[in-house]
């Protein structure tokens, strides 16, 4: 896959801010509120000034995802204050991956079977709640409403193959997995148990799912 000279200043760019958002976290609480939806704005305005022959339907798509995924999280900063902003946040998170399988959809490949990937992510679906389903509470319906709309996600993206370039389907796909395995983990440190640098595996496995997905979509030009 090539980059242009603006993607690869971007990329470092986005690098940098999730370090600064990780270390801000860590040390500077205050300054956090601003550093962290720097890292999606940053991704919005990228893609917004992106290739202008992108169709504009999936471009209104895309930057919904995006812009809904930043109003998750602003949300999810505010937890500590009230666990409605969780739920607000989760509520964000899903309209963005509705967003995105939208996105998907429009190139999927019709002869593809999903049978056999659909069963491995059934499988840890169903591990995953196994492991929350006790400390869900009234969440336990939003939760599984959650779970089964990221897993379409991934699902969607995985069926774009053979429809557009091999280095979109794979930036596409990789970032729809690290979505679900940043998801993953904030649940199960959320709801099972404080996991060892939560916050670092947390976030860097959602701004690279970010990133892959969006840069995805702009190779399959």
């Amino acid at each position: 896959m090539t980059l242009t000279q603006s993607e690869k200043l971007f990329i470092i760019l986005f690098c940098l801010i999730l370090v600064a958002e990780v270390f801000t976290g860590i040390y500077f609480p205050f300054v956090h509120y601003f550093v962290k939806p720097a890292l999606l704005l940053s991704l919005i305005i990228f893609y917004f000034n992106r290739n202008l022959t992108i169709p504009n339907k999936i471009k209104q798509l895309t930057l919904s995802a995006l812009v809904f995924s930043l109003l998750g999280d602003i949300l999810l900063m505010f937890v500590d204050q009230s666990e409605h902003f969780f739920t607000l946040g989760l509520v964000a998170f899903l309209t963005a991956h509705v967003f995105y399988i939208l996105v998907f959809l429009k190139r999927r490949n019709a002869n593809k079977k999903p049978t056999f990937f659909s069963i491995i992510l059934l499988l840890y679906g169903v591990l995953l709640f196994y492991l929350l389903k006790n400390n869900l509470g009234n969440l336990l319906l939003p939760v599984i409403i959650y779970m089964l709309v990221i897993l379409t996600m991934a699902t969607t993206a995985y069926l774009r193959k053979g429809t557009v370039p091999n280095s979109s389907y794979k930036l596409v796909f990789i970032g729809a997995i690290l979505f679900m395995v940043s998801d993953s983990l904030l649940a199960l440190n959320k709801f099972y148990e404080p996991l060892p640098y939560s916050n670092f595996s947390i976030m860097f496995t959602y701004a690279f799912a970010q990133l892959c997905i969006v840069f995805g979509l702009l190779k399959e030009q």
